[in-house]
């Protein structure tokens, strides 16, 4: 799958206010995040490394200790274990972050509901 139309694959929400579409390849796992304004992810961390780039809107993003206001087109890099949150600040925001190795958890609701919006 070398093409992938974002408008195609079905959103998954996975948390209230929060839905993400997330192919992946061997190594690298994409994941397009739209949150509603307000939306939260709460703290959390997992072994991938994670790195992203806010493409609209703005959200408060604490990584470890370290919170800051970002607005599209601020990047970001999440290590390996490191605590962090996100909320969706003054509208929606869109998100997108890069996971390797691939996230399993999020391949296997990849996999489970794969289907497109032809559906």
């Amino acid at each position: 799958m070398p093409f992938i139309d974002i408008t195609e694959v079905k959103p998954l929400e996975v948390l209230p206010g929060c839905r993400m579409r997330t192919p992946y390849g061997e190594n690298m796992m994409l994941s397009y995040l739209e949150m509603e304004d307000g939306a939260v992810v709460p703290m959390h961390d997992h072994p991938h490394e994670q790195a992203g780039m806010l493409l609209e809107g703005q959200i408060e993003l604490t990584i470890g200790d370290e919170v800051r206001l970002v607005k599209a087109g601020a990047m970001f890099i999440i290590p390996p274990n490191t605590p962090h949150q996100a909320i969706a600040i003054s509208g929606p925001a869109v998100v997108l972050d890069v996971f390797s190795p691939v996230r399993e958890d999020y391949a296997e609701l990849y996999n489970k509901y794969i289907p497109t919006n032809e559906d």
